[in-house]
């Protein structure tokens, strides 16, 4: 008999829903022209393509002609921090830039590379739930600081980010700020005004749309330097003929996701409780990871004394679980998580990082079956070490 699949890592993607899919198939097949061209199979693409800005616009609450459609959430940040600071420091001959310990590597990466060109970078420390201060945010701001980068919930661990107050330090400085906000479509409030950025990352793959299609938010005024060079597409500011079923793709699921988001929070939230309580109630030497109340719904993380991560996660794909150690953009590392080493989670003993993540498809049998097999694992691993 084939073992059952219990989906637990979609904070890493999420499958593709299906009405998603019909939206997009048109695109993949009868509907294939270039929306630059002016003959009109061009023009019906070039349709589609206006028409999923303006939803996107929408439901941001911004203006069609502040969306830039981007190939991920990795494209997406590094445009925007390197693309502003870049910009300040032709400028103006200096830049400085401010992003958090916790951010995702995109952004970690971005900023270092800023560096090596000469633009000064301070990374922000956290406290042990992952949380940013506004005074430590509002200690580093400089005369020439260009931008503040600071995600909105964090992959790993969960933490939501307090992204008004913080955006409310930079925007008294007049200095713009970025936030990644790959992991909060369809669980947050996206709107940007109530937020307060100047820029927001997202990518479709997150909330049930396809992969290789992101967006990024780039308020009117910001000025923020191309980081893929050619055309002209995206108003001169991301080159590259437009992924027109992706397009549709990303609008399509941010619309399904924004419409059930307060359900499904509402839904997720109470199974989030139960799988946290049941793993700590079941198991000694093991913490939570992340802030214990301001995290996102489906996110439930842990640091768990006495075993080997890799043989954790083998051992519940075995029992049908699919779970994470953390990001799964660094899966194969060898390095400890930057994420759990700022927030003075990682200790000398051998730990596992866990990660699981619920979705549409989970629900309380997902939730029994995921603390029954967690914590005979454990208990496995550690009875043979």
């Amino acid at each position: 008999m084939t073992q059952p699949l219990y989906y637990l890592d979609h904070a890493a993607t999420t499958p593709l829903a299906p009405e998603v899919l019909e939206a997009m198939m048109p695109y993949l097949t009868t509907v294939y022209g270039n929306p630059s061209s002016k003959h009109q199979a061009g023009q019906q693409a070039m349709n589609a393509l206006d028409q999923a800005r303006d939803t996107v616009a929408g439901i941001l609450g911004c203006t069609a002609a502040e969306i830039v459609f981007t190939g991920s959430g990795s494209e997406g940040d590094n445009l925007a921090i390197k693309g502003v600071a870049q910009t300040h420091l032709r400028d103006h001959g200096s830049a400085h830039v401010i992003i958090s310990a916790i951010e995702h590597h995109a952004g970690l990466h971005a900023a270092e590379s800023l560096e090596r060109s000469g633009i000064t970078v301070t990374i922000l420390p956290v406290d042990a739930n992952g949380l940013v201060s506004a005074a430590d945010l509002e200690s580093a701001m400089r005369p020439d600081t260009a931008l503040v980068s600071i995600m909105y919930a964090n992959n790993e661990i969960g933490t939501i980010q307090s992204i008004p107050t913080l955006a409310a330090v930079a925007k008294a400085r007049k200095v713009p700020f970025h936030t990644d906000g790959v992991q909060a479509a369809g669980l947050l409030p996206i709107g940007v005004a109530a937020l307060g950025v100047d820029l927001l990352t997202m990518t479709a793959h997150k909330f049930y749309g396809p992969k290789g299609t992101g967006v990024n938010y780039v308020r009117r005024g910001v000025a923020c330097t191309p980081q893929i060079h050619g055309g002209a597409q995206e108003r001169r500011r991301r080159a590259g003929t437009e992924n027109i079923a992706g397009i549709v793709g990303f609008a399509a699921a941010l619309a399904h996701a924004e419409a059930k988001r307060v359900t499904e929070v509402a839904r997720l939230t109470p199974l989030r409780d139960a799988l946290i309580a049941g793993i700590l109630g079941e198991l000694p030497g093991i913490r939570l990871t992340g802030h214990p109340s301001e995290r996102l719904a489906n996110n439930a993380s842990f640091v768990i004394d006495g075993i080997d991560g890799d043989s954790l996660l083998i051992l519940l794909d075995q029992r049908g679980i699919c779970a994470s150690s953390g990001s799964a953009c660094t899966s194969g590392s060898l390095e400890p998580s930057h994420v759990l080493d700022a927030i003075g989670a990682i200790g000398n003993d051998e730990q596992a990082a866990l990660r699981l993540s619920l979705g549409r498809g989970s629900d309380a049998r997902t939730v029994e079956h995921a603390i029954a097999s967690v914590v005979q694992v454990v208990q496995l691993l550690r009875a043979a070490a």
